[in-house]
């Protein structure tokens, strides 16, 4: 590269030469003052002006490019947000029993609790595109106040609910601002960090939110036990949510005063801070008729794939008329956006095979996910006889895999590229299936590869590709669209999560029914009476569950090659990313 040249053809200074780049830039926040040809005196306060002052100059550049207008402060304040709410959701896991018992629901009667499920989850597949629209036409942080409001407000509900339709409208509530915090703290992400840069900062807020599945059952269940009450956990979600807004408005002030803004001294002059500081381009407006067609269609989906008895059927049993709705909902969305002029999803994203590839890998990880956090607990209780605890302990395993993840797919993204890193996560996790296909009836005690270690790869491996498989769409999506490109990743993955529940349900149902009859469990005759003939028909149950899910283990094993082959043929051949600094935003 050539050196900077001044007015009159003198070299200048790198750094000095950048700083004038930016006093030039329009709308930089100054007039640019033009340098002398020679003279003693410059307006930096250069060597000739007093070295003193020359370094204090730099020492407050430093500052400004280190903390652009404090929003990395507001990243790690939304991850803390982002952490409740994942708390709150996998709190439920434990609190559950307690709260239909509450509502005077027999517990024998869990399919009853399905609408507290799946409410939870069409409120979050909802709100992503409506929130994700609405920050990047308004702003993430007014964005972000709104859907923990709403989280607020469904977190009332829940503790104040006399009965079961009363929870219901309280998890609804709960995961329609819930399950917007997490795309609006993924666009947060991309708007501070450039492309090729962002991977790290995405594996972190991945992995603060991969870390509440770890703690929250333990979390609801220390609390209710302390408090005596699940009514408790709720009710601590309104402080602690008010704490986070309360810091974000602190944060959003300090921003405004180290650039100018409304609360700086009088007189104080704006300093140029670089891209990830500068005003988002937005539209001003949110296409709403647009991001409510997706959102309820997709939420259509969702109820119709979600069982709501797995033991009779693997769909809801209002399916069809659920399914031709929200196929009628999204055929609406689709016809919309070909006749705008500005559709909510850009074209070029729908046209590009790496967006398109990450979003089938995201949806295959997303299946495959599902298939572990529901079958470890089945197969703990059912073949191993575990009991509840002690099921959850197994399954903890997996989970704590994903923040570890998550984080070594972030700054592992920086180092081979996105490709190779989702393609190995990918790759691990069938690897992990592949092992536990051959689990036997006393594994968990057995000398081979412990079950823990397995376990452990298989959500180190779904970890790997959530930075990767994100920053990918990020980069592609323009500035103004992060909300949104944000949304579509984790739509892709939630829905991957309720199609493998549902392909699942329905595999296992008739497999199971297939291998009962193969095994000739229901014709079993013994000679040492009913004890011993029925310890006979438990051990060929117990056999028939066993195989059903090694088949399921290699289905789904298969399923994550073919979306590591995926991420290779579509995400393309990208140079390694160069690791994130702490101020790299502000040197773009």
């Amino acid at each position: 590269m050539g050196r900077a040249v001044g007015p009159h053809g003198a070299p200048r200074h790198p750094g000095r030469a950048a700083a004038a780049g930016r006093q030039e830039r329009p709308g930089a926040g100054r007039p640019a003052r033009l340098q002398p040809a020679g003279g003693n005196h410059r307006p930096d306060g250069g060597a000739h002006g007093g070295p003193v002052r020359f370094a204090g100059r730099l020492i407050r550049r430093r500052v400004v490019l280190e903390r652009p207008d404090g929003r990395r402060l507001q990243l790690w304040l939304a991850a803390a947000g982002l952490f409740l709410a994942a708390l709150d959701t996998y709190a439920v896991v434990t609190l559950l029993p307690q709260m239909l018992s509450a509502v005077e629901v027999p517990v024998n009667r869990l399919e009853a609790a399905t609408p507290i499920l799946t409410g939870f989850l069409a409120g979050y597949v909802v709100a992503m595109p409506l929130l994700g629209a609405f920050s990047d036409a308004r702003g993430r942080l007014p964005a972000y106040a709104v859907a923990v409001l709403v989280f607020a407000a469904g977190s009332t509900l829940t503790a104040l609910a006399p009965g079961l339709g009363g929870l219901v409208t309280g998890r609804v509530l709960q995961g329609l601002g819930g399950g917007a915090l997490v795309p609006l703290s993924l666009a947060l992400a991309a708007d501070i960090y450039p492309a090729g840069r962002r991977t790290l900062p995405l594996g972190v807020v991945a992995a603060v939110q991969e870390a509440g599945s770890v703690v929250g059952p333990v979390y609801g269940a220390a609390l209710a036990a302390a408090f005596g009450s699940w009514r408790a956990v709720f009710w601590l979600n309104l402080p602690l949510g008010a704490l986070v807004l309360l810091g974000l408005w602190a944060a959003q002030r300090g921003s405004h005063t180290e650039q100018g803004g409304p609360a700086a001294a009088p007189g104080a002059s704006a300093a140029p801070v670089g891209a990830a500081a500068r005003a988002m381009p937005r539209s001003g407006q949110v296409d709403w008729a647009s991001a409510s067609l997706l959102g309820l269609g997709l939420a259509l989906l969702v109820f119709a794939l979600y069982p709501d008895d797995p033991q009779q059927r693997p769909v809801n049993s209002l399916a069809v008329p659920l399914l031709i709705a929200g196929l009628l909902l999204l055929a609406a969305f689709g016809w919309r956006q070909a006749r705008r002029l500005s559709p909510l999803i850009a074209p070029e994203l729908l046209r590009s095979p790496a967006f398109m590839g990450s979003l089938g890998a995201n949806l295959i990880a997303g299946a495959g996910l599902m298939v572990a956090l529901v079958d470890v607990p089945v197969l703990a209780r059912g073949v191993f006889d575990l009991d509840t605890l002690h099921s959850g302990l197994l399954l903890v395993r997996l989970l704590f895999g994903l923040p570890v993840g998550a984080l070594i797919g972030g700054w592992l993204g920086g180092r081979i590229g996105r490709r190779w890193t989702a393609a190995s996560g990918l790759a691990l996790a069938a690897g992990a299936f592949g092992l536990m296909s051959g689990w036997g009836v006393h594994q968990l005690a057995s000398a081979a590869v412990p079950a823990t270690l397995e376990l452990f790869l298989c959500g180190l491996g779904f970890g790997l590709v959530i930075a990767p498989l994100s920053a990918a769409v990020l980069d592609l999506a323009p500035a103004g669209q992060h909300g949104l490109a944000s949304s579509l990743v984790v739509l892709a993955r939630t829905l991957g999560m309720v199609i493998g529940l549902a392909s699942l349900t329905a595999f296992g149902l008739s497999r199971f029914q297939r291998i009962i009859v193969d095994r000739h469990c229901d014709s079993i005759s013994s000679s040492g009476g009913l004890r011993a003939q029925l310890n006979a028909f438990e051990d060929c149950v117990r056999g028939a569950l066993l195989q059903e899910y090694r088949e399921v283990f290699l289905v789904v094993a298969g399923l994550c090659l073919l979306g590591a082959l995926l991420a290779v043929a579509t995400l393309g051949a990208n140079r390694p990313e160069p690791l994130a600094e702490p101020h790299a935003a502000a040197r773009a």
